[in-house]
């Protein structure tokens, strides 16, 4: 009797620990929420496309894995998803393409208090408590690599202006490494740097008013390729000839092709696939699978693409 009491008594206790444990254990079903921008751009078009690869392709690997891909046309429509993955869907885990940061960190941080592991991507939250892990390309390399190859073509001077994308940490990053670069080159002038959302259509709005500000303008940061698009648009129907670089981001098949073509404006890009998002669903799911957390960062290196090394980077079957 004392040995059944005592067989009872450990199986309690077991039962316990698994109880309070904060991770999935490998007899569980995983069932991974995934909250992406809509394909708005060029960039987002690419995030969608691989989170669904990732859906096909780890299903068919893992029968105890479920994934949920959502699409949001704005912040408040994903913190609504967030509140509809939890409570209908049940999640247990979530993968995280914030739309942008400061408005989802709140949404975000709800769900990880209900006991859902979170893996952000790309996008950061402005509160880190809010997550288990971040998942980014290099954000401060791709301001920094840009900043480095204008200011060497330029010669160490002129007038530059640039776009940023939308309000966010990486957004910010990447700036901060833009400026700290520039700041070593005091005879080239930032003339402006206003928001264009990473989309085509605003780019070209900014640069047209660029264009009628600014009577002369050296180099363009677009700081991603849809952005740069944009811009060369408007560049060609004014007719200008006097700006010599537009440097986009991101290794857009776009952009690449144009610099294995030897397009004289656009010699140079850097690389930020949004491939990513596949690699952080296939992570955080891994993970879960087996009961266990990934690192508190993971961060996907940054590349100079030019004439020299492009062909490693072109992927005409790509949707980006």
């Amino acid at each position: 009797m004392k040995k059944v009491l005592r067989a009872i008594g450990a199986l309690t206790l077991a039962t316990c620990a698994l109880a309070a444990s904060p991770f999935v254990s490998a007899a569980d079903k995983v069932i991974l929420g995934v909250s992406i921008p809509t394909a708005t751009h060029g960039f987002t078009g690419g995030i969608v496309w691989w989170a669904n690869e990732a859906k096909k392709e780890l299903e068919k690997a893992h029968p105890d894995l479920k994934i949920i891909v959502k699409t949001a046309s704005g912040a408040p429509e994903q913190a609504n998803q967030l509140q509809d993955l939890v409570t209908v869907n049940k999640i247990n885990a979530l993968v995280i393409f914030p739309f942008e940061s400061a408005s989802l960190t709140q949404p975000v941080a709800q769900v990880k208090k209900k006991g859902v592991y979170v893996t952000v991507v790309d996008r950061g939250l402005t509160d880190t408590s809010a997550q288990d892990a971040y998942v980014a390309g290099d954000n401060t390399a791709f301001g920094k690599l840009p900043a480095e190859y204008l200011a060497k073509q330029m010669g160490g001077k002129g007038n530059i202006v640039a776009l940023r994308g939308i309000p966010t940490t990486l957004d910010n990053e990447r700036w901060a490494a833009f400026e700290s670069v520039m700041k070593q080159y005091p005879d080239i002038k930032i003339l402006d740097a206003k928001y264009a959302n990473w989309n085509r259509d605003d780019a070209f709005k900014v640069m047209q008013d660029y264009l009628t500000r600014f009577k002369h303008i050296d180099a363009v940061w677009a700081a991603d390729d849809d952005m740069m698009v944009g811009v060369l648009k408007a560049i060609d129907q004014a007719k200008r000839t006097d700006i010599k670089e537009v440097f986009g981001g991101a290794g857009s098949k776009e952009a690449v092709k144009r610099i294995i073509d030897g397009d004289a404006r656009v010699q140079a890009d850097v690389s930020y696939s949004p491939k990513f998002i596949y690699d952080a669903i296939k992570m955080t799911a891994d993970a879960r699978l087996k009961g266990e957390k990934l690192p508190p960062t993971t961060i996907i290196p940054s590349v100079l693409i030019t004439k020299d090394n492009a062909k490693q980077f072109y992927y005409p079957n790509s949707p980006f």
